[in-house]
């Protein structure tokens, strides 16, 4: 820790993720955009990314479990008949989806009370666990995220799931933006494309604190046991 103009700030990965002011944040482990069988896994989209960091994620979500850190899912939501979505949102969603869409009209996924709405089995909520549903790239936008993150006194948030250069890196700037520390567990995170995740990468490294998975799991199993009681 150091002090500048009279505040603390934390430095140490184990001042930073402390079990007692840290929440995991879990962006959009849904169906639609990461299991085979998926809206996007059936369009042929390449995710072998989320091959690999899904089982590095489901064992953080495991040992955040194990340790006391708050656990929120968020989820993306797309309301029937793109009600939730601006004409601005429906450019952006054309924009984005463009080499993979078919036809001149936007995608739709994640639709509530449709499989791809619905979180991968390993990462389905327990009851204690909070979920909130976005409808736009960044958890806080529209939603009631900085409301809990701020009633259970979270400092700092780490942020992980997908995709990298979309809804993670947007969650991430907006959680700095609204005044917590954010940590990036980098083999946790993961993209359908490399380059524009490596790109995200450069960027959100020269902004926040990286870390892996592994090293986040230790930190929290060797915390006091004191400061892990929420």
């Amino acid at each position: 820790m150091i002090v500048v103009h009279g505040k603390d700030v934390y430095t140490e990965i184990e001042e930073l993720v402390d079990p007692s002011h840290t929440a995991l944040l879990l962006i959009d482990m849904q169906y639609d955009f990461v299991d085979p069988g998926g809206l996007f896994g059936l369009m042929g989209v390449d995710l072998s990314m989320y091959e690999e960091s899904r089982p590095r994620l489901a064992e953080l979500l495991e040992a955040a479990r194990e340790n006391g850190v708050l656990i929120i899912h968020v989820q993306n939501t797309q309301l029937k008949q793109h009600m939730s979505d601006s004409p601005a949102q429906h450019r952006f969603n054309l924009h984005m989806h463009g080499d993979v869409r078919q036809g001149d009209l936007p995608l739709t996924y994640t639709v509530p009370g449709t499989v791809g709405h619905d979180f991968l089995p390993e990462f389905q909520p327990r009851a204690d666990e909070l979920v909130v549903r976005k409808y736009r790239s960044s958890g806080f936008w529209g939603t009631n995220l900085d409301m809990l993150l701020r009633s259970n006194q979270v400092q700092t948030v780490v942020v992980a799931g997908c995709t990298t250069e979309g809804c993670v890196e947007s969650t991430a700037r907006d959680a700095m933006f609204n005044d917590y520390y954010v940590v990036i567990p980098e083999d946790c995170i993961a993209s359908d494309d490399r380059s524009q995740h490596e790109a995200s990468i450069l960027l959100m490294r020269h902004r926040f604190d990286f870390s892996t998975g592994s090293e986040l799991g230790k930190v929290w199993v060797t915390a006091p046991r004191t400061s892990q009681e929420r």
